[in-house]
């Protein structure tokens, strides 16, 4: 009975001690895109800087935004597009870095540093990069006409993806009409809804995670997508193919922002010189198939990748981009447009 009782006692030292160890470990409260990241180098992390590490998702910049604003959560370390990046710094919603605990810093390539949303390169580290164009299915979708317009073909009713994502959608509408993807007049505005309700009738869905899926099966003959699912998807189907419109298009970069909610910055400012380390950028990029912007990663990228125009994208297409700004208080225009679109 008495080694029964020592017995007992020890598992419940043991179990008491294991509480004790894990409450006392740091904890860094993360928000991102949802598949955006390899989850183990996640685990790598906590194991190799005895912390714990809070994973949150979010579908679009607008989402992430209205969670941040409310004050869910908060987070430490927070990776998001250019143009919301723009819009937190201008409100004071983040804090500038410590370069000094991110030497990784110096593989970010020069191409995407001093852009308008961070002109002086104190706020955010850049992540990936990329473009918005179309994925379809060559067996089904005749291109030649290397136009936006081809998602408004009549022929591939409800067989036409779009995004659940106001700037995504109005920007190939904008571009189609030829008119700037950031515009704030209203008039070009109304004829972007207009486009997009006339569009509607054809749309299969209106989704921002889930189409390169239903396109490898080939449920639908096109799809609106950001360049890195279009690279996932071809490389599951080879029916499949991406192009950028000669109209011109979106180039963004996603970076990596530490909010004023922060309790912990050393420690987000450790996890992001960890990510822009070679290995694991060059483990990114084989999860979430997005161009880097890592000058030695990209050195080690399998020729098969940079083949692909969807991952490298050609200079001609880049030259005919532009990147999302922060529309400011005229963003409500956007937003009650998109809104109007969503319930007729």
């Amino acid at each position: 009975m008495k080694r029964l009782i020592l017995i007992i006692i020890i598992l419940v030292m043991v179990f008491v001690l294991a509480g004790c160890s894990s409450g006392d470990r740091e904890v860094l409260n993360i928000l991102n895109y949802d598949i955006y990241i390899d989850r183990d180098l996640l685990k790598e992390f906590e194991n190799e800087h005895n912390v714990r590490i809070k994973y949150d998702t979010y579908s679009t910049p607008e989402e992430m935004y209205i969670k941040v604003k409310a004050g869910a959560s908060s987070y430490d370390l927070i990776f998001s597009s250019e143009y919301m990046i723009e819009r937190m710094i201008d409100e004071g919603m983040v804090n500038k870095l410590n370069f000094d605990n991110i030497p990784n810093y110096k593989y970010i390539d020069q191409d995407f540093k001093n852009h308008p949303y961070d002109p002086n390169n104190e706020y955010s580290v850049p992540y990936f990069w990329g473009t918005l164009g179309i994925l379809y299915n060559k067996n089904t979708v005749d291109v030649s006409s290397n136009s936006w317009e081809i998602l408004w073909d009549e022929n591939h009713s409800q067989r036409i993806i779009m995004m659940d994502s106001q700037r995504d959608s109005f920007g190939a509408a904008l571009k189609l009409l030829g008119y700037s993807m950031n515009t704030v007049d209203e008039n070009e505005l109304d004829e972007a809804k207009d486009l997009l309700l006339k569009q509607k009738p054809l749309v299969m869905a209106y989704i921002t995670d889930g189409a390169p899926d239903i396109m490898v099966n080939e449920e639908a003959n096109m799809a609106l997508v950001w360049s890195g699912e279009a690279v996932a998807a071809m490389a599951e189907n080879e029916n499949l193919d991406f192009v950028i419109p000669k109209e011109g298009s979106n180039i963004w970069i996603d970076a990596m922002i530490i909010p004023s909610t922060t309790t912990n910055q050393p420690l987000a400012e450790k996890f992001i010189n960890f990510l822009c380390s070679t290995e694991a950028t060059l483990r990114n990029i084989d999860e979430v198939w997005y161009s880097t912007v890592h000058t030695e990663a990209i050195k080690e990228v399998d020729e098969e990748l940079l083949n692909n125009p969807a991952f490298n994208i050609p200079q001609e297409d880049i030259d005919k981009m532009e990147m999302f700004r922060d529309p400011k208080e005229f963003i409500d225009l956007y937003t009650q447009r998109w809104t109007e679109i969503a319930v007729q």
